[in-house]
């Protein structure tokens, strides 16, 4: 990994859910009706952590669940993987009626949102679905946006965003990387 900077510490990266956390509350006048959902893998953990923030702050327990969009997405058959990993979807409520937050580490061209939007209109009709991502890095292909953004993060084509959490990398930060030649082509 060519680490171009380090954006985010584990502190920055705290603060930043718990404002995320306080926006949701607020934009929500609660949070009696809202449900987090994660979009696996990153996600799910950023919004278990937003859940228990919200919980924390609110005194009440909040509907959960987390989304492997791997059959919704639209480039899977020019994946390099010969056979797709399935991670499970894990969604025990009705999404119909809620005010979904949907959580992602990483927004880029809205492909993998667009993959989960999908999948959540499927499994029932939300009263809204709201996006909440840690990073925004622009270059969108697809019209979407963010309604909660943890930092705005331009990037060139020829960088990355790399979102370690310690659930699964051992540390909390966020790192711009430079792709190596071959990730170019």
């Amino acid at each position: 990994m060519n680490v171009k900077s380090k954006i985010m510490d584990e502190e920055s990266l705290s603060r930043t859910l718990w404002r995320l956390a306080h926006e949701i509350i607020e934009r929500n006048r609660g949070s009696e009706s809202i449900a987090i959902i994660g979009i696996k893998t990153r996600g799910e953990f950023l919004a278990k952590r937003i859940a228990k923030i919200i919980s924390d702050i609110e005194k009440r327990n909040l509907l959960i669940g987390f989304l492997d969009i791997t059959l919704y997405r639209d480039d899977i058959m020019h994946r390099k993987l010969e056979q797709p990993v399935l991670k499970g979807t894990e969604i025990n409520f009705d999404v119909t009626g809620k005010n979904i937050i949907l959580v992602d580490d990483v927004l880029y061209t809205g492909r993998t949102v667009r993959a989960a939007l999908d999948e959540l209109i499927d499994l029932g009709r939300p009263e809204t679905i709201q996006l909440a991502v840690l990073i925004d890095r622009g270059h969108r292909e697809l019209p979407i946006r963010a309604d909660y953004v943890g930092k705005n993060i331009p990037t060139s084509e020829s960088e990355e965003i790399k979102v370690h959490l310690r659930e699964i990398d051992h540390e909390d930060a966020v790192f711009i990387i430079e792709k190596n030649q071959k990730e170019k082509e």
